[in-house]
């Protein structure tokens, strides 16, 4: 790889942390409960987007398998935090 690549990509990680870091405080402070779940999945694009970089960044395929299970948690993350804002529990259990 180039010199100017392994720099951008660098940069790219470091920007990525800085942003996890920001969305972060987000989720703890947030003002409410629909931009702490917009912030928990952003962290979970951002992570994928780390993993990718970090795979740029060693150059390998490895990390593929990886980047394909977060993405797949953060959605699962994201239906199961979309499901308790709009009804307010996980698992409706009807008592008939």
């Amino acid at each position: 790889m180039s010199s100017w690549f392994e720099n951008v990509v660098t940069v790219c990680l470091i920007v990525n942390c800085l942003s996890v870091l920001l969305l972060v405080y987000r989720v703890v402070w947030g003002p409410s409960s629909a931009d702490r779940a917009v912030a928990i999945d952003t962290i979970g694009i951002n992570l994928i987007a780390i993993t990718a970089l970090v795979s740029i960044r060693l150059n390998t395929i490895d990390l593929h398998d990886v980047i394909l299970l977060i993405g797949i948690l953060t959605f699962i993350a994201t239906v199961a935090i979309a499901k308790f804002l709009d009804r307010g529990v996980l698992i409706d259990r009807d008592r008939n």
